[in-house]
């Protein structure tokens, strides 16, 4: 979807002013298209994320759909897995650690996922901050997998992903979708719960499988009731 000037300053709670203050300054990722900017949505998420702007609910809030449901992000975190003291000293190595680890198909071709989640990484690092990273977000990765997962990693030693905080990162997540609206359904609810400070205490601490399923599943039960007070508007 490509949202524009005015879609993107009521969903980051701004003034168009801004929106395009932040352009000028190259803060905001934005396309030209012909003498009028437009947005990316997911990368507006990544964006909004990093930023930890108090963005509108909009943002996170699915639209009715006649299609069968999409998965909670509970659901595709168990799916994915969590891992610990995943090893690696630089970005190529972690990420060749971390698609080793996924349960992916056994006719997915593990080498080209890497190699598209390094040329990712070449345009910009998917470093949103606190030591967490999100690789591959702004162009979906969409595989034919039986259900999306989303993959948590805790790295062995955090490492330098030139993230925008300068901290070294040490936590990563990972979307496979077989879609592109369920990759940005995954994404915008991932960039939801990782808003509230609980989410990212269990995560700073390494919490236990359970434990952080637990505690997503509670944030993002907020998600639902976000979602019905706006059909009731």
């Amino acid at each position: 979807m490509r949202l524009t000037v005015r879609d993107a300053a009521g969903i980051l709670s701004v003034s168009e002013k801004t929106i395009y203050r932040w352009i000028s300054q190259g803060r905001l990722p934005a396309y030209k298209v012909g003498e009028q900017y437009r947005f990316n949505r997911s990368e507006l998420l990544e964006w909004a994320t990093a930023q930890r702007l108090n963005v509108s609910p909009d943002m996170f809030a699915e639209p009715v759909s006649a299609e069968a449901p999409q998965p909670t992000l509970t659901e595709a975190l168990r799916a994915g897995g969590v891992f610990y003291r995943v090893e690696g000293k630089d970005k190529p190595s972690v990420l060749r650690s971390v698609v080793g680890l996924m349960p992916l198909p056994e006719d997915v071709d593990r080498q080209f996922l890497l190699n598209v989640m390094l040329a990712r990484e070449s345009l910009g690092s998917t470093g949103i901050g606190d030591g967490i990273a999100i690789p591959h977000v702004r162009n979906p990765i969409v595989l034919h997998v039986a259900r999306p997962m989303v993959t948590l990693v805790f790295l062995e030693e955090p490492i330098d992903f030139a993230a925008l905080d300068g901290r070294p990162v040490g936590i990563l997540f990972n979307v496979i979708s077989p879609t592109v609206r369920t990759h940005l359904h995954l994404l915008s609810r991932l960039a939801f719960v990782l808003r509230e400070p609980k989410i990212r205490d269990v995560l700073q601490n390494q919490a236990s499988r359970e434990e952080i399923f637990r505690c997503v599943e509670q944030v993002e039960g907020n998600l639902a009731s976000v979602g019905h007070g706006q059909q009731g508007d």
